[in-house]
């Protein structure tokens, strides 16, 4: 993969701890023949990396880095501050009252300096802010937003930026391609740039699914990021081959369902003529991504093989999902992988 597109814009996965620290060499060849650009799954969230507040846990963080330095590969830290995966401590005391605006930015500058500060040079992209704006465009209304407004996120890229000098800072989302949450994003975006605030792209997460979204519109995401002014990176990108309910559309981790036949129909392995749908899905999407090098610099794909991916526990719990390029067994997906090269013959 990472030959195919290597004219074009990095090829990058996300690797769990499992997965970064394998000595299965069929893992480890996967990882080095095909990728170029490393992402971490949970491993760099704060409830990994920070459980207590006198508490940093850099096991991971250093063997995922030492990893992306033996591949020489562009490196990226996920994710610096999201409403998910945080301990309480961070935004509640010990009579679970929300804590001081002030309190909360400092703890917040606390753990980005000491985590960019350790792996400054080593990772060369930061998700600083994550998942902070709701489908209407509007803030989403968490606990950073409710303590500290948007000044949490004017704050999180300062004090990256201040961290590490030369890393690139991103925002990252789901659902850009739906316009009313892109304008909001790109309001903040370039108010921030406004303020002398560094941001130098956004991350479009690609959690697609077989016939959603459409083409045009992800086309139009990429076209008015690159036109604001912003690096444009496919962030976080699988395709959904099951139904899902009506509701469930993007990577809200608080909607789950429970599992049925309805939602979970290939428990048997994915019948001819589904791979045969995905194979031709990610041709037409690594199509468009080609037709708009000049403005992608990356795309990552959201789990080394289908056995390890999100979806099959999102948004229905304990199905069985194929979203990916690799299978259970560590086995690529010809077909599929032999439509997406045939975007370049």
């Amino acid at each position: 993969m990472k030959q195919l597109f290597g004219e074009s814009f990095y090829i990058g996965v996300a690797l769990n701890s499992r997965q970064v620290g394998s000595s299965d060499p069929k893992i480890q060849s996967i990882i080095k023949e095909n990728f170029n650009s490393l992402s971490p799954e949970n491993g760099l969230k704060w409830e990994r990396i920070h459980p207590k507040p006198d508490q940093y846990n850099f096991e991971f963080g250093d063997r995922y880095v030492a990893l992306g330095e033996e591949m020489n590969a562009f490196t990226i830290g996920h994710t610096l501050i999201w409403h998910q995966q945080v301990p309480s401590w961070v935004f509640y005391d010990e009579n679970n009252q929300p804590i001081a605006k002030q309190e909360l930015l400092a703890s917040m500058e606390n753990h980005i300096s000491t985590v960019v500060g350790r792996y400054k040079s080593k990772i060369q992209g930061w998700d600083v802010v994550n998942e902070a704006i709701e489908e209407d465009g509007s803030f989403r209304q968490s606990s950073w937003y409710k303590i500290a407004g948007k000044d949490f996120i004017i704050k999180a890229f300062e004090f990256a930026q201040r961290a590490d000098p030369n890393a690139e800072l991103y925002y990252n989302d789901y659902n850009v391609w739906k316009a009313s949450k892109r304008k909001g994003i790109l309001e903040m975006a370039k108010d921030l740039k406004s303020k002398g605030i560094r941001i130098d792209g956004i991350g479009m997460q690609g959690h697609y699914q077989l016939n959603s979204p459409s083409l045009e519109e992800i086309e139009q995401g990429i076209i008015d990021i690159h036109h604001a002014g912003f690096k444009v990176m496919i962030t976080e990108l699988d395709v959904d081959v099951l139904p899902r309910p009506s509701s469930a559309i993007g990577a809200d981790l608080n909607q789950n369902f429970r599992n049925s036949e309805e939602y979970n129909p290939y428990i048997d392995g994915l019948p001819s003529e589904i791979e045969s749908q995905l194979a031709q899905r990610y041709a037409a999407i690594f199509k468009l991504f080609e037709k708009h090098k000049d403005k992608i610099s990356r795309v990552t794909f959201w789990g080394l093989h289908d056995g390890s991916s999100w979806l099959n526990n999102f948004p229905v719990r304990g199905r069985m999902n194929y979203p990916l390029l690799f299978d259970r067994k560590l086995n690529p997906k010809t077909s599929v992988i032999s439509e997406i090269s045939d975007v370049f013959h």
